[in-house]
């Protein structure tokens, strides 16, 4: 396969990788490759295009504009509180008064309003709380579970690497010691062969002279 990295190591069975000098010349290496490595494609390309203003609102957005502007925050109008009377033109108009009194109204409504919701909160709220903080730690304990089992499966598999590299290990300091015993046993016959050249080679000196001897 075309651009297939083969990972010739097993470290979790070799060994050396302490010695003084070898994380400096691993280190060397990373860095003169990254030295030479030109990215040719966008690895995120994948990914659908983000949308950034998708979550923004109308307020948001003329809140960022605002502050892009660098233009102050407008205050908090309290005109809807106010109970203005009548102007001075108006003070005998039936309707002015009219309207006056139904803002009163309105503001009298809203003001109950906001102490009936008070009420509410304080007669529920601690409910509301405890039923929103027992759903947080569901939440949680759902999450430390899922964790724990995500440590479990990457323990397994390191469990399962470091077996399987240690078998490998094995086997491979098992050839490798049948490679030297073998290369010594090779040695060894070459050893005898010479010398049995050299003792042949001795003969048939010896069986020539004696050939020329003899006549």
């Amino acid at each position: 396969m075309a651009g297939e990295v083969v990972v010739d190591a097993l470290p979790y069975f070799d060994q050396g990788y302490d010695d003084q000098g070898v994380r400096e010349a691993a280190l060397a290496l990373v860095e003169e490759e990254t030295r030479r490595y030109r990215p040719t494609k966008n690895y995120l390309e994948y990914l659908p295009q983000a949308h950034y203003n998708q979550f923004e609102t109308e307020i948001m957005k003329t809140e960022f504009e605002r502050l892009q502007s660098r233009l102050p925050m407008e205050m908090m109008s309290m005109k809807r509180y106010e109970l203005p009377q009548p102007p001075p033109g108006k003070m005998t108009d039936v309707s002015s008064w009219t309207e006056c009194v139904d803002n009163s109204q309105a503001q009298l409504e809203h003001q109950a309003l906001r102490i009936l919701n008070l009420e509410l909160l304080q007669e529920y709220g601690s409910h509301s709380w405890k039923s929103y903080n027992e759903t947080l730690v569901k939440l949680l304990e759902s999450a430390q579970k899922q964790l724990a089992e995500l440590k479990k499966k990457i323990q397994e598999i390191n469990w399962q690497r470091k077996n399987e590299q240690s078998q490998a290990g094995g086997k491979l300091k098992d050839l490798e010691n049948s490679w030297v015993g073998l290369v010594s046993k090779n040695y060894e016959i070459e050893r005898a062969c010479v010398e049995m050249e050299k003792e042949h080679a001795e003969l048939e000196k010896q069986k020539k002279m004696s050939f020329k001897y003899s006549y």
